[in-house]
């Protein structure tokens, strides 16, 4: 962050998260319509600050600024995301399972 040393990086290879491929598809998917750029991407991303950098994982940092990009594009308000998430959130918690798959 910032230029400051952030020690080895870790080169293991590891298998993604059904959620995190999903996020890397959106992104794709948003990019392609010509919701953002990738400088539009970085800018929130660096907008987070230091804070989403130590406790937030690198899918949950793009998903974050994803989203802000789409809201600030008008594809949707931040009103109809809550409503969405509500909605969701009421079919329970049996979609979770799936993520494994």
């Amino acid at each position: 962050m910032g230029g400051r040393d952030a020690g080895p990086v870790p080169q293991d290879e590891h298998d993604f998260a059904l959620w995190e491929k999903r996020v890397d598809a959106l992104m794709m998917l948003c990019s392609d319509k010509g919701f953002f750029t990738v400088d539009g991407l970085r800018r929130v991303l660096e907008d987070m600050g230091e804070e989403a950098f130590e406790t937030m994982t690198y899918y949950e940092r793009w998903m974050a600024a994803v989203n802000q990009n789409l809201i600030e594009q008008g594809v949707y308000s931040l009103e109809e995301l809550g409503t969405k998430m509500e909605e969701i959130a009421a079919r329970g918690d049996s979609y979770g399972e799936a993520q494994d798959v």
